[in-house]
C-alpha cells in the first residue's frame, strides 16, 4: 500500500521518505481542492510580512473574521509606535457584496485617518474582494490624495495562489515605499538591511546587538520594529541579509536588480548557524577587524551557552522530533539545532519550502525520515505516530493535534512570545524542549507517538 493512500493519492508527489522513495519532492503548488491544508492563505502571507510595520494603519478590506490577526496573537515588538497592534476592517456584509464595497472602503479610510494620524496605511484585499472585484488600487490612490498620506493596496485576495503569493504581494507593497538614492554613496555606507526578521519577542534587537559588537550597523529591518521612514531608506544599505527566505527572497532579488544591493542568506537559529552567519556577514563586510570582533563574540557566547546546552542534551537521549514549519530555511536550521541537543528529526515538512531547500533537507536527514510539502492534519498524524516522534515543532494550527496525540509541542511560529534567535535563543529552545518533552504530564496520557 502506498504511504499516501491513507490521505489522497494526489498527494503522493508531495511526500518523500529518504532511502525508500524518490528524492525529488513537488512543492510551491496550490493546495489540492478538498484537502484541508495546514498552509495559510494569501492574505495571511501578506499580513505576516507587513504587520510589524509599527507606525502604519493596517486596514483589512473584507469580512471582520479576516481581521482577527491582532497584536495578541503576534509576538512582534516595537520600540516606538503601537499603532500596528490594532487591526481595522471594513466589515463587508451581504449588501456590500451585492452592491460593491468601494464606497465603504473610502469612508473607512477617511474615518481612520481622522482618528489615527499616520503617514502610511496598508489596505489588504481578501477573498471576497477578489470575488466582487472592488478596484482597490483606485480607491487607495484617491484616498491618498484626499488625506495626504501614503495608502498602499496589498493585492492579497484569495484564489490567486498560496501563502507564497501573499509574501510576494507584501514585497510588492514594500517596493512601492522604498525611495531611490544615490547608489554610489549608499554602497559606501557599509550598513546592512536585515530581511525576514519580524522582531518576535525582540529577536531583531538581539541580532542588532551582535552586529553592533562587530562594528556593523543595521540600516533597517524588514519588517520587525520598522517604520515608514526606515523602510523608505532601505536603498541606502550596502548589503541585504535574509533570515526568512520564503517571505523575503523575492524582495532581496528585486533590491539587487533595482538598486544593485547584493544579498546573502543567514540563519540565527542554533549555535552552528548563528556562528556561520556572523562569519559570513563579517567576510561580506570586508573581514579584517570585523572578522576579528566576530570571532571574539562567537567564542565568548559559545563558551557561555554550551554548558547549558550539554546539560539538557543528557536528558534527550533516544528522543525523536517531528517538524512542520512555514519555510524551508527554518526547517534546515531546526534539523541542525536538534542535532546540537542530541535529538533526531524523523519527520519534517514545510508550508512554502522551495525545491533547493528540500534538496538540502534530504541531504541532512537520516535514512527513513519522512519529508512533506503543504501537509494536512491526517498526514501529520499518520507520520508522527508511525515514525515514533516524541515532540512536534509547529505553529498554532499544529498545537491541538500534538496534544490530542499525547505528544510534546513547541511553538516556533509568529504567535510565540519568547526569542529563539541567537545564543540565548538556543538556550531558550533547549529549555523549552526539556520543559515540554520531560514534563511528568506525559505519564498520564496515552501517547500515540514515541510514548
Amino acid at each position: 500500500m502506498s504511504e499516501t493512500t491513507v490521505a489522497i493519492s494526489e498527494r503522493e508527489q508531495f511526500i518523500a521518505t529518504k532511502g525508500r522513495r524518490k528524492n525529488s519532492l513537488k512543492c510551491d503548488a496550490d493546495s489540492i481542492a478538498g484537502c484541508v491544508s495546514q498552509r495559510a492563505c494569501v492574505y495571511c502571507g501578506a499580513r505576516v510580512v507587513l504587520n510589524p510595520v509599527t507606525d502604519a494603519i493596517h486596514l483589512v478590506h473584507g469580512p471582520v473574521g479576516c481581521a482577527s490577526y491582532t497584536w495578541d496573537i503576534r509576538g512582534s515588538l516595537s520600540s516606538g509606535s503601537e499603532l500596528y497592534r490594532n487591526s481595522f476592517c471594513t466589515d463587508l456584509r451581504e449588501q456590500d457584496i451585492i452592491f460593491g464595497g468601494e464606497k465603504k472602503l473610502a469612508k473607512t479610510i477617511d474615518e481612520l485617518v481622522a482618528k489615527h494620524p499616520a503617514k502610511l496605511m496598508f489596505v489588504y484585499s481578501t477573498c471576497i474582494v477578489g470575488v466582487i472585484g472592488d478596484d482597490l488600487a483606485a480607491v487607495c490612490k484617491a484616498a491618498a490624495l484626499r488625506n495626504n498620506l501614503e495608502v498602499i493596496p496589498v493585492e492579497s485576495s484569495g484564489f490567486i495562489g498560496n501563502k507564497s503569493a501573499g509574501y510576494r504581494a507584501a514585497c510588492e507593497a514594500l517596493l512601492k515605499l522604498i525611495a531611490p538614492v544615490d547608489r554610489a554613496q549608499a554602497a559606501a555606507s557599509r550598513t546592512i538591511n536585515y530581511l525576514g526578521d519580524f522582531n518576535l519577542a525582540g529577536e531583531a534587537w538581539i541580532i542588532r546587538d551582535y552586529l553592533a559588537q562587530m562594528g556593523v550597523q543595521i540600516n533597517t529591518v524588514f519588517t520587525g520594529d520598522s517604520t515608514s521612514a526606515t523602510l523608505k531608506g532601505a536603498a541606502n544599505a550596502s548589503l541585504n541579509i535574509v533570515q526568512c527566505a520564503g517571505s523575503m527572497n523575492y524582495l532581496a532579488a528585486q533590491l539587487q536588480e533595482l538598486y544593485g544591493i547584493p544579498y546573502m542568506q543567514v540563519s540565527f537559529l542554533g549555535i552552528e548557524d548563528t556562528a556561520k552567519s556572523l562569519r559570513s556577514i563579517a567576510a561580506a563586510m570586508g573581514g579584517g577587524a570585523i572578522r576579528a570582533k566576530a570571532e571574539v563574540l562567537i567564542r565568548r557566547e559559545t563558551d557561555r551557552v554550551l554548558p547549558y546546552i550539554n546539560k539538557f542534551r543528557e536528558k534527550f537521549i533516544g528522543k525523536k522530533a517531528a517538524v512542520y514549519v512555514g519555510g524551508g530555511f527554518k526547517a534546515i536550521s531546526l534539523i541542525k539545532q536538534f542535532r546540537e541537543i542530541g535529538i533526531e528529526v524523523v519527520m519534517i515538512g514545510t508550508q512554502t519550502g522551495r525545491r533547493e531547500e528540500y534538496d538540502t533537507i534530504h541531504e541532512l536527514v537520516a535514512e527513513g525520515t519522512v519529508i512533506l510539502d503543504d501537509a494536512n492534519p491526517a498526514e501529520l498524524e499518520r507520520f508522527m505516530t508511525s515514525q515514533g516522534a516524541h515532540l512536534l515543532v509547529g505553529g498554532v494550527k499544529e498545537r491541538p493535534l500534538a496534544y490530542k496525540l499525547g505528544l510534546a509541542f513547541i511553538d516556533h511560529n509568529h504567535d510565540r512570545k519568547h526569542p529563539l534567535s541567537g545564543y540565548d535563543g538556543a538556550v531558550n529552545f533547549a529549555q523549552e524542549v526539556y520543559s515540554t518533552l520531560c514534563s511528568p504530564v506525559w505519564k498520564y496520557t496515552a501517547g500515540k507517538g514515541g510514548g
